[in-house]
């Protein structure tokens, strides 16, 4: 069953939006280019005035065909030609400010939300995939980009040419002008109608287009579970039905669209064909000349073409105006976790002191699930605490929170006596280094995925960090050495080595609060006594976190803090908690004796 793509506004939102426009939503990132919006206009007014001239000219060569001198009539050509070479220059002149334009919005637009998604909480995530979100910064921008550099310009030469076009048809005859207004609202009519129908259909179709990348990115992201799993059918299917449906709104879309284009040229032309069939006997009864009538019709075939373009264009205007609305989304999204406007300063130097203050927190897809329900706790500076329990006892939470990655529902958490909520994030995570369970690593060289930790780093303090969690060996190893690429996430890369890249980054990051979650998880033996005896002296003089399941990595540790359903049950050393009984000596029970890793 194809997911139904969720969008970040409710219904009452965006019917808002469509009521006062949601092409505003892009007026922030025209204003800092108003000198090439106003070379632009000129140009598509200096090029719409030259078309608007030119019927004038035919008119007086029509009519004085066969009365003026060579001489004359070569004047009026010359001046035609010049109307030409005008017109070249200012279509080529608005081409280029145009296009340009769209260029400088779409980036603007792409760098904002792009800033914006990389800044929000976990929360956010919950709500919409990542594909969908690449969906937006490329497939909706590319639209964008589209009716910027295109489809506005020619829309408002259109306008132009209708509206002077009009008022000249007025001046060159009243009568046939009044007969071409009696078919204006039958044209409009359509536009807007179908053109509301059209609109929904737009946002419709590129929701499943954004659901179809999710699905993709999904699938692809994890192609080795998939293929040992043997779910390619399956994910095979799931992502043809969602771009199945995609489909489907599209033609819903391009056939509204092509109903509402065949009605509006119809009754475009057959007004024209009506009124050169009037100007025609107005012609034969002496009541206008040839010229003038050559004059008029040129006027209302521009008119006409300016109103089947713009129908076309007002298909394109709506499609762009689903894109906007959607990027817009993104862009106003609320984040549950956020920054005061005037934070406070990080303490200098930080210390390393965590104080956990009667903390109670439930992830918000888990509101009725506390992670840690009422936890107090003092770390002080320099001290090595571990977090041990069961799975889903709350230890990971722990450092999720300390990251302020989430906040608390009750209480705070503070650093050198400062609340996390009153420091910006920025700045509080800079003194931190993180080891996830999961070690994250980009599609870069070894040299640069350890790098990370602290981008001003020399290669030397890189490699001296490699050898600290004992990776050195292996990255040597590899064909390029440090300069070798990795592949996407690693693949290249064992669970081990990956997991040793991670713990360099960390250590090359040397910030004063480290925390450790399952950092030697996916280490053999060797490895993890190598990585251990780096980490022990890498905890010297630094506050450190360690969440862990095996609890031979835990025992040298200041302090084990035992958490089970959120709640900290016992803490103290290791010898002190295996005699005290309870939890800890039943786990401790558990691998020690029957010789388990996990729990």
């Amino acid at each position: 069953m194809a997911r139904q793509p969720k969008p970040l506004t409710s219904e009452a939102e965006r019917e808002k939006s469509k009521r006062v426009g949601a092409l505003r939503g892009l007026k922030p990132f025209l204003a800092p280019y108003k000198v090439l919006v106003v070379l632009a206009g000129f140009a598509l007014t200096l090029t719409a005035t030259i078309s608007l001239l030119l019927p004038i000219a035919v008119r007086r060569v029509v009519d004085n065909f066969g009365t003026e001198s060579d001489a004359l009539l070569d004047k009026y050509f010359l001046v035609a030609l010049g109307f030409a070479g005008l017109l070249a220059v200012g279509t080529a002149l608005r081409y280029l400010l145009v296009t340009r334009l769209g260029e400088f919005v779409v980036a603007d637009i792409r760098k904002a939300v792009f800033d914006r998604v990389l800044s929000m909480s976990p929360t956010f995530f919950e709500k919409i995939m990542t594909g969908e979100v690449l969906s937006r910064i490329t497939t909706d921008t590319t639209v964008i980009q589209s009716v910027i550099g295109s489809s506005v310009s020619v829309a408002l030469r259109n306008v132009l040419l209708f509206l002077g076009g009009l008022v000249l048809m007025l001046f060159t005859s009243a009568k046939l002008t009044g007969l071409v207004l009696l078919i204006v609202p039958a044209v409009i009519i359509p536009i807007l109608v179908l053109g509301r129908r059209l609109r929904v259909l737009s946002r419709e179709n590129q929701d499943w287009i954004a659901a179809s990348s999710g699905n993709a990115s999904e699938a692809l992201t994890s192609v080795q579970t998939v293929q040992a799993f043997t779910h390619e059918t399956p994910s095979r299917k799931a992502f043809a039905d969602v771009t199945h449906l995609a489909l489907r709104a599209a033609n819903r879309r391009i056939n509204t669209r092509a109903v509402m284009t065949m009605i509006v040229i119809f009754l475009i032309f057959s007004g024209v064909v009506g009124v050169l069939w009037m100007g025609a006997r107005d012609v034969r009864a002496g009541g206008m000349s040839v010229g003038a009538l050559v004059q008029f019709v040129i006027y209302s075939v521009m008119v006409a073409g300016a109103v089947g373009a713009l129908s076309e264009i007002w298909g394109e205007l709506q499609r762009a105006a689903g894109a906007t609305e959607r990027l817009v989304e993104l862009l106003q999204a609320e984040d549950n976790v956020t920054d005061k406007s005037n934070p406070t300063p990080v303490p200098s130097p930080v210390n390393g002191e965590i104080f956990f203050d009667d903390v109670s927190f439930s992830y918000p897809s888990r509101p009725n699930i506390s992670a840690l329900d009422k936890v107090s706790l003092t770390i002080k500076p320099g001290e090595t605490v571990a977090f041990v329990g069961p799975s889903g006892a709350g230890k990971t939470t722990v450092i999720q929170l300390l990251q302020r990655f989430y906040d608390p529902d009750h209480g705070q958490i503070t650093l050198d006596g400062v609340a996390l909520s009153d420091m910006a994030r920025a700045e509080f995570r800079r003194e931190m280094a993180l080891v996830p369970q999961d070690a994250v690593i980009f599609a870069e060289t070894a040299r640069e995925n350890i790098r990370f930790g602290r981008p001003e780093a020399t290669d030397e303090e890189v490699e001296a960090a490699a050898k600290a969690a004992a990776a050195h060996e292996f990255i040597t190893a590899l064909p390029e050495g440090y300069d070798a690429f990795v592949g996407e996430r690693g693949v290249m890369l064992s669970g081990g080595q990956k997991q040793r890249i991670a713990i360099a980054r960390a250590i090359l990051r040397d910030a004063p609060v480290l925390l450790l979650d399952e950092a030697t998880s996916a280490l053999d033996a060797e490895s993890e006594r190598l990585v251990q005896a780096a980490v022990e002296e890498l905890s010297r003089d630094r506050t450190t976190l360690v969440v862990a399941h095996r609890l031979a990595t835990v025992k040298q540790a200041d302090r084990i803090v035992v958490l089970e359903d959120g709640k900290i049950v016992a803490q103290g050393k290791h010898d002190d908690l295996v005699a005290e009984g309870g939890l800890y000596a039943k786990l401790a029970k558990l691998q020690f004796t029957d010789g388990t890793n996990g729990i």
